[in-house]
């Protein structure tokens, strides 16, 4: 019982009151320098435009940030879109527009120098319902399609680009063109006669 009256009187003591009024003043004094500091170290309320980046050159992507005290990191290269110069920006992280803090990185993908290539599907002997699907979601384009004799209609025979008979597994550009020879569904006439 003595403890808990001992501690009242000292909590209730000049003493005490003086040091609770001391240690609270020098945490205020101690944040608000905290905060200046952090203020002044880390530019804060000072924001960066970052510029529009589409179609420039690395060259030029380093000259207009640099003029803005930012830097760059190119990213892998994304693919082929014929609407951008060849190794000019695509797309830039973060966006034309948002507001960065000095010395900041800008992430920027870069159009590669053509359409990466892709191996041609092994699709012969299946039918044209079947081949094309693929072809397509692969990148290539169909072209002409002809017909030879044979029994199985529709099925593919061979593939070809430009005039030349393709194997399964050669690699060619993405959007290439492949022409398809299929089966028409025909039995081939034998001529018996001499």
């Amino acid at each position: 019982m003595s403890f808990i009256r001992n501690l009242f009187k000292f909590v209730y003591s000049k003493l005490f009151l003086i040091q609770l009024v001391i240690a609270v003043a020098m945490i205020a004094i101690l944040s608000y320098v905290t905060l200046e500091w952090l203020d002044g170290t880390t530019n804060h309320n000072q924001r960066i435009v970052v510029p529009s980046l589409s179609k420039k050159t690395l060259d030029e992507v380093g000259k207009v940030l640099e003029e803005k005290e930012l830097r760059y990191e190119v990213q892998d290269s994304a693919n082929f879109n014929p609407d951008f110069p060849r190794y000019s920006v695509i797309e830039q992280n973060p966006i034309a527009g948002s507001e960065v803090k000095e010395n900041r990185k800008i992430y920027v993908t870069l159009n590669p120098s053509g359409y990466r290539k892709i191996e041609v599907p092994d699709v012969v002997q299946r039918t044209k319902r079947q081949a094309e699907p693929k072809l397509i979601a692969l990148g290539f384009k169909i072209g002409t399609v002809t017909y030879q004799p044979n029994i199985a209609k529709d099925m593919v025979l061979e593939l070809r680009h430009k005039g030349k008979r393709l194997k399964p597994g050669t690699k060619l550009m993405k959007t290439s063109t492949i022409d398809l020879v299929l089966g028409d569904g025909q039995q081939g006439t034998i001529n018996l006669s001499n």
